[in-house]
C-alpha cells in the first residue's frame, strides 16, 4: 500500500468510521424536543442530495419535506424545527474538527517528506551541513497571526474541540459523551462583537499551548543535529507575529491604550509559560549547586508574573544566563543529564524573547495623507502648500522634519493615535525588546511618498533618525500597484536619507504582497501572477542596491486570498526570487486547522522550513521559468483577466452577491471587532469591501468565484491557439503552476451549483448565473484534461474525501440559509405578514456559523 492509500485508509477508519458511531451519541444531547431532530435531520439531507438533482429550489426542497415528513402546521413550529436542524449540524461539525485533529498523526506522515527529518537525511546525504549553518544565519519561517477572524467558533468551544480531540485520542467515549453532552449546553455564538483586545487574547491561547510547545520540539531537533549551532540567539529560524491590537487600518477600535494593554499581554503569557517550564525543570534539578539556581529563577519570574515590581525591568539575560550556567553544570558534574529540558528551555527563549509574537502596527496609506495634510495646514512643521508640491519638493520637506508634533492639539483622533502609537513602540521596544515591536505597515502604498511620510510621522512622533529602531513595509495590493513596486522601491532605494535609515536596519527591507486584494482586483491567475512578477522584478531591483528583499505574503486560508498549499508556492521559487525568510499571515480556520494542535503546528511549521531551507540548499533551477514557460503564463494571465474583468464590471455583478448571499448580514454575525467594510457609509464597492466577507459570501452560495473564474477561459485560449502540449509540459514540470491550479480545484470542489440554481430564471440576475457556471464548467472541463484525472482533487483523496465529508453535513445549513434569504426577499417585495423578518435574519445569521467552520478554509 502506497503513501496516499495508508493515509487514505487511516481517514477511513479514524474519522469517516468513528464519526459514524459518535453521530449516534447526538440523540442524548441535551437539546429541546431533541428526540427527533436527529432522524429527521439524517433524512433531511438524503432528501436534499435527491431533490437537488430533480431541480428543486431551496425552498422548494424544504416545504416539500415539511409536509411529507412533519406534521408540523405552523410557521412557527417549522422554523424552531430548522434552528434545531442548525444547532445539530453545528455540533456536527465539531464532532467532525475534533475527529481529524485527533488522528492527524495516523492520517499525515510526521517524519516523510517536506519534515524536518527529511531535512536532515537529505544534508546528510549530500554532506551538506556547512550549507545548512549558513543558510541558518539568516533564513527564518515568520508565522504572522491576524485579527482578521474567519472562524464563528467562541473561544468556549475552542477549548471543547481541543478536550474532544484528546478523549477521542484515547478512545475513551464515556469521557467523548460528557463533552458531547458540554457542547449541547454551550452556546456557539457571541451576543457582543469582540474588542480586539478578546482577539488577542483568543490568539494569545494558541501562543501559549499550541506555538510555545511546537517550535520548542523543532529548534531543539535543529540543536541536536547540528551540534554546537549556538546562532538561534542571533537568528531565531522561527518567528511569530502579532496583529490584533496592532492592526488599525479600518478599525477605530484600536487605539495606542490597546496596543500597550496587548503588548503587555503578549509579554506577560511568555513569562507565564517560562514560569511553568522552570517549574517543572525544579523538579527534575534537584542536584546539589544546580537546585540553588532554578530555585532563584524560578522566584524571579513568579516576581514578574503575578507581583510585576514597577521599579524592576527584567531582561533576557536574566533568564538566559542562569539557564546556561545549569546547563554547563548538568554537563560537566552530572553526565548531563536533564540538560535535555534546559536546552530545550533555551531554544524557546532564543525564539520568543519577553515578546513572544512581534507586533506588528498597521494602518491605510489614506489615513497618513489625511494626517500629513492636516499638520501642513498649521505651516509649522511642513510648509502649507505641501499638497501641491511636486514629489522631490516633498521628498525633501519630508526629510527635514526636525519638531515633533503635539497629538493633542488636533481634533481628529485618527491623528492623535497614529502619533501615540509610533511613540508608544518606543516603550514596547524598553520592556518587551525590540522584536516586541519593530515593523509598521502601510496598506495600499502606491508610491515614495507613501513610504517617507510615515518616516517623517515617526520623526514627528518624536524618534530620532539615527535611533529609529522600527521598519517601515510598504504593502502592494491591487494589481496596478504589484505592477509598480519596483519602480517605487528603486525610487525608495535611491533616496540617501531612506537609505541610511536602511543601512542602519542592516540593508533589510521587507515588503508585503497582498494577495486578498489582488484576486478581488484582477481575478486569481492574473493577482497570483503579479505577485510572482513582483517577487522577481523586487529581488532584483533590492539586489542591485544591495538590499535584503524579504517577502511577506498577505494570505488568507482558502486559495482565493492565497492560502491552498503555501509551502508548495514556497518550495516552487527559483534563485530569481529572494527567500532568505517565509513571511505570511494566518487567520481564522487556518490558525485552528493547520495550527490547531501541537502535533498539526509542528508538521506545518516544518512543511514551511523545508520548503524555504531545501529550495535555497538543493534548488537546481536559476529561475523558475524559461522564457517561453514564462509567455505561456503571461498570455493565460491576459486572458484570465479579461474575463474576470468582464464578470467584475458588469453592473449587477456586486448586486447579485448582496442578493444570492448573506453578504449584508456579515456585520452583525459578531465575528470581529473590525467593520466588514472600509467605508461604512459609502454605497457598497469591491475597493472598499473587505476580503473576508467578499470571499466568505461567495463561499457560503457555493460558487466560489475568486478560487477559479477565468481560468477555463484562458485554458481553452491557449487550448485554440495550439498551445496545449507546451502547457502540459509546464503543468508537468513546474510546481508553482501545478499547486496554482490544485489550490483552484480545491476551491471548485468546494463548490455545488445546484443550491443556487433557481437564479438562472432570475430576470435580473440570471445572467450573472449562467455566466459563472459556464466559467465553472469550462474550467473543470480543461482542468481534467490537464490533469489528466477523472475528478477534481484526485490526487489528494484524504483532502477530497474531507471535503465530501464536511460539505454533506453543510449541505441542510446551506438549504436553510437560501431559503431564509428567499423569505426575506419576498417579505420586503410584497410586504407579506406572517414571521417577522427578524427571525429569518436571524436563521440565516446562524447558518453562516455552521457554514463557515465546516469549511474551515473557507472556499
Amino acid at each position: 500500500m502506497d503513501g496516499q492509500q495508508a493515509s487514505l485508509q487511516a481517514f477511513r477508519n479514524l474519522v469517516a468510521m468513528r464519526f459514524q458511531l459518535y453521530n449516534s451519541l447526538f440523540s442524548a444531547l441535551p437539546f429541546h424536543r431533541v428526540e427527533k431532530t436527529g432522524v429527521l435531520l439524517s433524512m433531511f439531507i438524503i432528501f436534499c442530495e435527491e431533490a437537488y438533482q430533480r431541480g428543486l429550489s431551496p425552498s422548494e426542497i424544504i416545504e416539500q419535506f415539511l409536509c411529507k415528513y412533519t406534521d408540523y402546521q405552523t410557521e412557527k413550529d417549522q422554523v424552531d424545527l430548522l434552528f434545531r436542524f442548525i444547532q445539530y449540524a453545528e455540533r456536527q461539525v465539531v464532532l467532525f474538527d475534533a475527529l481529524e485533529d485527533a488522528a492527524f498523526g495516523a492520517v499525515n506522515d510526521l517524519n516523510g517528506k517536506g519534515t524536518l527529518k527529511h531535512l536532515l537525511n537529505e544534508v546528510y546525504q549530500q554532506n551538506a551541513w556547512p550549507q545548512l549553518r549558513e543558510k541558518l544565519r539568516h533564513f527564518a519561517v515568520r508565522i504572522v497571526l491576524t485579527a482578521h477572524p474567519t472562524q464563528f467558533y467562541p473561544s468556549e468551544v475552542l477549548g471543547i474541540i481541543h478536550d474532544l480531540s484528546q478523549a477521542i485520542m484515547q478512545d475513551n467515549t464515556a469521557l467523548v459523551n460528557t463533552y458531547l453532552q458540554q457542547l449541547g449546553k454551550t452556546p456557539f455564538f457571541k451576543k457582543q462583537k469582540p474588542t480586539p483586545y478578546d482577539e488577542a487574547v483568543n490568539l494569545i491561547w494558541y501562543l501559549e499551548h499550541v506555538f510555545y510547545p511546537a517550535v520548542g520540539k523543532i529548534l531543539t531537533t535543529l540543536k541536536t543535529h547540528l551540534d554546537g549551532y549556538d546562532d538561534l540567539f542571533t537568528n531565531a529560524p522561527i518567528r511569530l507575529g502579532f496583529w490584533p491590537g496592532g492592526d488599525r487600518d479600518g478599525n477605530p477600535f484600536v487605539t495606542p491604550e490597546i496596543t500597550l494593554k496587548v503588548a503587555q499581554a503578549l509579554r506577560n503569557a511568555i513569562l507565564v509559560c517560562y514560569y511553568r517550564d522552570v517549574r517543572k525543570l525544579r523538579r527534575r534539578l534537584t542536584f546539589k549547586g544546580i537546585s540553588g539556581l532554578i530555585t532563584q529563577l524560578e522566584e524571579l519570574l513568579y516576581q514578574h508574573v503575578f507581583d510585576h515590581p514597577e521599579n524592576e525591568l527584567l531582561t533576557i539575560e536574566d533568564i538566559r544566563e542562569p539557564l546556561i550556567r545549569i546547563r554547563e553544570a548538568l554537563i560537566r558534574d552530572h553526565n548531563g543529564l536533564f540538560a535535555g529540558m534546559v536546552e530545550e528551555l533555551l531554544s524557546k527563549v532564543a525564539a520568543f524573547g519577553l515578546f513572544f509574537a512581534s507586533l506588528d502596527i498597521r494602518q491605510d496609506s489614506s489615513i497618513h495623507r489625511r494626517i500629513i495634510d492636516q499638520i501642513a495646514a498649521r505651516g509649522q512643521v511642513l510648509p502649507t502648500n505641501y499638497t501641491q508640491l511636486p514629489q522631490e519638493e516633498k521628498l525633501a520637506c519630508l526629510s527635514r522634519i526636525q519638531q515633533t508634533v503635539n497629538p493633542d492639539e488636533f481634533s481628529d483622533p485618527l491623528l492623535q493615535d497614529t502619533i501615540r502609537v509610533m511613540a508608544a513602540i518606543r516603550d514596547i521596544q524598553r520592556t518587551n525588546g525590540e522584536e516586541g515591536c519593530h515593523r509598521y505597515i502601510i496598506s495600499h502604498a502606491t508610491s515614495v511618498i507613501d513610504i517617507m511620510e510615515v518616516y517623517a510621522l515617526f520623526l514627528m512622533s518624536g524618534w530620532k533618525p539615527e535611533e529609529l529602531r522600527v521598519d517601515i513595509v510598504p504593502l502592494f495590493e491591487t494589481i496596478e500597484d504589484l505592477h509598480h513596486a519596483s519602480e517605487v522601491m528603486q525610487t525608495l532605494y535611491a533616496y540617501p536619507p531612506y537609505r541610511e535609515h536602511l543601512a542602519r536596519r542592516g540593508n533589510k527591507q521587507t515588503i508585503m504582497l497582498g494577495f486578498s486584494d489582488g484576486t478581488k482586483d484582477g481575478g486569481y491567475l492574473m493577482a497570483n501572477w503579479s505577485i510572482y512578477k513582483a517577487k522577481e522584478s523586487l529581488t532584483a531591483i533590492s539586489r542591485s542596491f544591495g538590499v535584503h528583499a524579504l517577502f511577506f505574503d498577505g494570505r488568507g486560508g482558502p486559495p482565493a486570498r492565497g492560502g491552498g498549499k503555501t509551502h508548495q508556492f514556497y518550495a516552487s521559487m527559483g534563485q530569481n526570487i529572494a527567500n532568505e525568510e517565509i513571511q505570511l499571515t494566518v487567520q481564522g480556520q487556518t490558525i485552528s486547522s493547520n495550527f490547531g494542535t501541537t502535533t498539526s503546528a509542528q508538521y506545518n511549521l516544518e512543511q514551511l522550513m523545508h520548503a524555504g531551507i531545501s529550495n535555497g540548499l538543493f534548488a537546481s533551477r536559476r529561475m523558475t521559468f524559461t522564457p517561453d514557460e514564462e509567455q505561456l503564463l503571461i498570455q493565460l494571465a491576459e486572458e484570465s483577466f479579461r474575463a474576470f474583468q468582464a464578470l467584475k464590471n458588469h453592473p449587477d455583478f456586486l448586486d447579485y452577491l448582496n442578493y444570492a448571499s448573506p453578504l449584508r448580514y456579515y456585520a452583525e454575525t459578531n465575528i470581529a471587532s473590525r467593520p466588514s467594510s472600509r467605508n461604512r457609509s459609502a454605497r457598497l464597492n469591491l475597493n472598499d469591501l473587505r476580503a473576508v466577507p467578499y470571499v466568505g459570501s461567495w463561499s457560503q452560495i457555493k460558487q466560489n468565484v475568486p478560487g477559479y473564474y477565468g481560468v477555463g477561459t484562458a485554458l481553452e485560449a491557449l487550448y485554440n491557439n495550439g498551445k496545449w502540449k507546451a502547457l502540459q509540459q509546464l503543468y508537468q514540470q513546474s510546481l508553482f503552476f501545478r499547486t496554482l491550479l490544485d489550490n483552484c480545484e480545491m476551491s471548485m470542489k468546494k463548490s455545488f451549483f445546484p443550491l443556487t440554481a433557481y437564479l438562472a430564471k432570475h430576470p435580473r440576475f440570471g445572467t450573472i448565473w449562467k455566466m459563472i457556471y459556464e466559467e465553472y464548467e469550462k474550467t473543470r472541463k480543461y482542468l481534467l484534461m490537464l490533469s489528466g484525472a477523472s475528478d477534481l482533487m484526485e490526487n489528494y483523496p484524504v483532502e477530497r474525501l474531507s471535503i465530501q465529508m464536511r460539505e454533506r453535513i453543510m449541505l441542510p445549513l446551506l438549504t436553510i440559509q437560501q431559503h431564509a434569504l428567499s423569505k426575506i426577499r419576498e417579505t420586503k417585495e410584497n410586504q407579506l405578514t406572517g414571521m417577522p423578518l427578524e427571525t429569518y435574519e436571524k436563521l440565516a445569521i446562524r447558518c453562516s456559523f455552521g457554514i463557515i467552520n465546516a469549511s474551515r478554509n473557507s472556499a
